[in-house]
This record gives structure tokens, C-alpha cells and sequence, in this order.
């Protein structure tokens, strides 16, 4: 009985001490100050201070009221971090509290009530989503036995494309197209084993009807989801739909979503018909576990999943190489460096190979630069915090949006010499990993991007072939001509004007070429 009086006893201290801890805690944190911020207009808050490249706007205020500064974006508080400092604050030491995502009524509508991987709330669901996808679908393992023979073929078939479209000397491409095309098609062979042929009539095209059709709805929903950037923090706005956005919305997730619908129906039934190819599709896998798991596996779940997929894995990686290809037709010696590596490594007698990739150490170099100058997701995806914490001596309250600006911590001079030069030298000897350096293209902690393996298997292969394959300059007479830097607006980082090149195959590839 004294036992169990004891025991009680030292419950009611530990927790009575607990909660006084806690209310120390919660008065000090109350002391401590709101992230500065410029004046905010009624209803508007910051609104009107956001201009396209939303980025650049934030490094813009960044300098004049610090690497942690707070906005109204209408109805709902956020704050900016743009030091490395601060993101790690934000993304490992409070990876939790800010693990959440900020929930948007027409967003909703288009990521299947924010079951989405990129979108949906922490909590069980994103935990289960996260295990499949890190387990089942693009695990380092998979990625290398099922995906990388994909990559590889649609990465020979866009070289082919290209060679043709200059056989007869050099010819003018524009890239953006073509490296999304690539992108999309390894994405539809992996996801429904959707084959990729070229029309006799249409020697310019390797896409399957299907994956051309997603093409096109993949155009209509980025395009829509750029619209409701203002929408979403003005809810009167929200309420009236005076754009009748919602309805436009709905309409372009009801194609999706039937279009969807036919990729599984069609893969259901070949496995029911006992037809398998040598590598199951990411849609076999998910119909497997649907099966084991019918709750967790609703054709709906597996529709989202897939979304998840394509939004990720498309625009962003073609954006990417775009990039890629503008700094080296801009910076010839480097394009000439990398050239050499793969030239000693591999030769002119065959193609690159995905095994080859590895050994690259400068074309790898190359990509990590890129990313660091032209981050594909510049402010990353929204983060909310779930409790009140502490970021750069700053007071965050529970329910703020989070906005980690990469673009600036990636050109950040007090961490970066010369933040604005292109010097892929700077990752030799693992010189980008020095301290105070902070390399986030793909985000960090719980919410990182779990395709990172996957992008950097197509971006490595896809312009280590483009650079041994091709000669490549500028478009425009005289001299040496550059191309245009100019970013524009949007969710990825784009070009303003996509890219255009002068392209011609290399005599010592020739033969190699021919047999494509």
C-alpha cells in the first residue's frame, strides 16, 4: 500500500513540475518578439508586395528587414526565412512542429482533398503515403533494377530525335519541349508501362497518345494552379468564385481523374488476364497492396499517388536540365571539362550508360551548381507550424505559414564565395559540403522530396548523353552569342523564354549515332 501511495505521489510531482517547466517556457516564449515586417494594408496585408519571381521579391525585403521576416498574405500570417541558419532551425531542430502543410479550399480540389504526398496534412495518412512511396515505389533499389532501364531508353530515344532532327548538319532546338517529353515519358513507361513509339507520319515525337493526352492536362492544371495564388488568401474571393476558377478547377481534376482511371483499369485487367511484363509498373505494385490492403489502396489513394508522381517529376526535372544547358552554352570551358571526363571514361564507341554516371564526378559538379543557382522549387512547399517555437530569436505561433527561401540561401555570400558565379569546381573534393553551406534543392527533414534518386538518375544520364553526343551553341550571329539568364514567374523556376539552341551531332559519335 506505501508502495502504491509512493508511486502516486511521484506521479503528481513529475507532472506538477512538468507543467511548470512548460509555463516558464510558454512566458519566456511570450516575451520574445514577432518577426519584423514592412506595413500592412487592410484586408490586402502584403499582398501587394509580392511581385513574380515571388523569390526575389522575398530577398528584396530579406534585406531590408532581416533573415526572418514575417507578412499578412490576407487572411493568413506567414513567415520568410533566408539563411541557412534559419532553415535548419525551421527543418531539423523544429522538423516537426513544422512538418505540416498550410490547407487551401482549391488546392484541395485538385490534390484529392490533400492526399497528395507534397500536400497532405502530417499525420497518419502522410506517414503511410511516405512509407509506400520510400519503400515501394522509389526506393534507391527499385529506382536502379526498374527504373533505370526506362530512363535509359527514353533517354536514347530522345538522342535519336535530336540526331535526326540535325542529320543534316546543325539544326535549332528548342529543349524545353523536348527534355519534358523525355521526362514524361520515363514517367508514363514507369507508372503504367505505357510504350512510347514514333508515328511513321511524325518523326518528331516518340510519346505514346497517352502520355501526349497527360501532356495536355498536366499544361491546363500547372496553368490553373498559378492562378490561385491570390485567390487562396482572400476568402471573399473564395466564396463568390468570381473567376469561376473552382468550376475550372473541377473540370480539369474530372479529366484527370478519368484519365487516371482508364491507366488502372487497363493495368487491372492485364493482371487479371495473367499478363506481367519483366518489371512491374508502379500501378502493379499499388493494385498488389490494394488487394492485401482494399481501405488503404482505394483507386482514388493510387490516383493520388500517381498525381503525385507526374506534378513532381515532369516540369520540375525538364526545368532543371533547361537550366543545366543554358549555364554550359554559356560557360563553353566548363562544357568542354565535362566533356573530356566523359570522353575519357567512356569513349566514343558507345553511348553513356547509366553505370557510367557515377564516375562523373564534374558532371555531377555541374548538376549540383545548377541546383544551387536555379533551384527548381525556389521557396520550397509551403510549411505551417503546428506550435509555437522559436526561429532566429523570433516568437512563430502555431498555424504560420512557413516559406524557406532556397533561392537566397543558395546564393548567400557569407556562405558562398562569389554566390552568383557558375563554378561547378566549388563541389570538388566536397567543397560544397563545408560548414555553413546548405545545399537544399529538394527540401530537408520529414518533407523532403522522396524523388531526389530518381531526378538525378534522368538529369545525369540525360545530359551527360546530350554532351557527348552533340556540339551546342547559342542561337545568334556574330561573335559569342549569350543566352538569356531572365527568370520568369512560376511554381518551378522557369525560363522566361524557353530555351533554344544550336545543335550538332559530333563527327566521333557519328556511328554511333546512326545505329540508334
Amino acid at each position: 500500500m506505501e508502495t502504491a501511495y509512493v508511486v502516486v505521489l511521484s506521479f503528481f510531482f513529475i507532472v506538477a513540475i512538468h507543467r511548470l517547466l512548460n509555463r516558464g517556457e510558454s512566458k519566456n516564449m511570450s516575451k520574445q518578439p514577432l518577426p519584423p515586417g514592412p506595413r500592412a494594408i487592410p484586408v490586402l496585408g502584403h499582398l501587394h508586395l509580392l511581385e513574380k519571381p515571388y523569390h526575389l521579391a522575398f530577398m528584396r525585403l530579406a534585406a531590408r528587414y532581416g533573415p526572418v521576416f514575417s507578412l499578412q498574405l490576407g487572411s493568413r500570417a506567414a513567415v520568410v526565412v533566408s539563411t541557412a541558419d534559419c532553415a535548419r532551425e525551421c527543418l531539423a531542430e523544429h522538423d516537426a512542429t513544422f512538418a505540416n502543410r498550410p490547407t487551401y479550399p482549391t488546392l484541395h480540389l485538385m490534390t484529392y482533398g490533400g492526399a497528395t504526398i507534397g500536400h497532405s496534412a502530417y499525420g497518419a495518412h502522410w506517414r503511410h503515403v511516405r512509407r509506400v512511396v520510400s519503400l515501394h515505389l522509389l526506393s534507391p533499389q527499385r529506382v536502379l533494377s526498374s527504373m533505370v532501364p526506362t530512363i535509359t531508353a527514353e533517354v536514347r530515344a530522345m538522342a535519336r530525335r535530336m540526331y535526326r532532327a540535325a542529320a543534316g548538319g546543325a539544326a535549332r532546338i528548342e529543349l524545353k519541349g523536348r527534355l519534358l517529353e523525355l521526362s514524361l515519358s520515363t514517367l508514363m513507361e514507369t507508372i503504367a508501362q505505357t510504350k512510347t513509339y514514333r508515328p511513321a507520319d511524325d518523326a518528331d515525337t516518340d510519346m505514346s497518345p497517352e502520355t501526349q493526352e497527360f501532356k495536355q492536362l498536366l499544361d491546363a492544371i500547372i496553368s490553373l494552379l498559378g492562378l490561385t495564388n491570390v485567390l487562396e488568401f482572400l476568402p471573399v474571393l473564395q466564396t463568390f468564385d468570381v473567376l469561376g476558377l473552382k468550376k475550372k478547377i473541377a473540370a480539369a481534376a474530372g479529366r484527370r481523374d478519368a484519365f487516371f482511371q482508364r491507366l488502372i483499369d487497363a493495368e487491372r485487367r492485364r493482371l487479371d488476364d495473367g499478363v506481367e511484363g519483366q518489371k512491374k509498373s508502379m500501378l502493379a505494385v499499388l493494385l498488389a497492396l490494394q488487394k492485401s490492403e482494399p481501405e488503404n489502396y482505394t483507386d482514388e489513394k493510387i490516383m493520388a499517388l500517381c498525381f503525385s508522381m507526374f506534378i513532381a517529376g515532369t516540369d520540375s526535372t525538364a526545368t532543371a536540365m533547361e537550366w543545366a544547358m543554358s549555364l554550359l552554352l554559356n560557360h563553353p570551358e566548363v562544357l568542354k571539362k565535362a566533356r573530356e571526363e566523359i570522353d575519357a571514361h567512356v569513349g566514343s564507341s558507345r553511348l553513356l550508360g547509366a553505370d557510367d554516371v557515377p564516375s562523373l564526378g564534374y558532371l555531377h559538379c555541374v548538376l549540383n551548381e545548377t541546383l544551387r543557382l536555379y533551384p527548381v522549387g525556389p521557396t520550397l512547399i509551403p510549411h505551417e507550424s503546428t506550435a509555437d517555437c522559436t526561429v532566429g530569436g523570433y516568437r512563430v505561433p502555431s498555424g504560420t505559414m512557413l516559406l524557406v527561401n532556397v533561392y537566397a540561401i543558395h546564393r548567400d555570400p557569407a556562405t558562398w564565395p562569389d554566390p552568383d558565379v557558375f563554378r561547378p569546381e566549388r563541389f570538388e573534393d566536397g567543397g560544397g559540403s563545408a560548414e555553413g553551406r546548405l545545399l537544399i534543392p529538394f527540401g530537408m527533414g520529414r518533407r523532403k522530396c522522396p524523388g531526389e534518386t530518381m531526378a538525378l538518375q534522368i538529369m545525369g544520364l540525360a545530359l551527360g548523353t546530350m554532351i557527348q553526343c552533340f556540339d551546342w551553341g547559342a542561337v545568334g550571329g556574330g561573335g559569342a552569342p549569350k543566352v538569356d539568364m531572365t527568370q520568369g514567374g512560376g511554381l518551378t523556376l522557369p525560363r522566361a523564354v524557353p530555351l533554344e539552341a544550336m545543335c550538332k551531332p559530333r563527327q566521333v559519335m557519328l556511328d554511333v549515332l546512326q545505329k540508334l
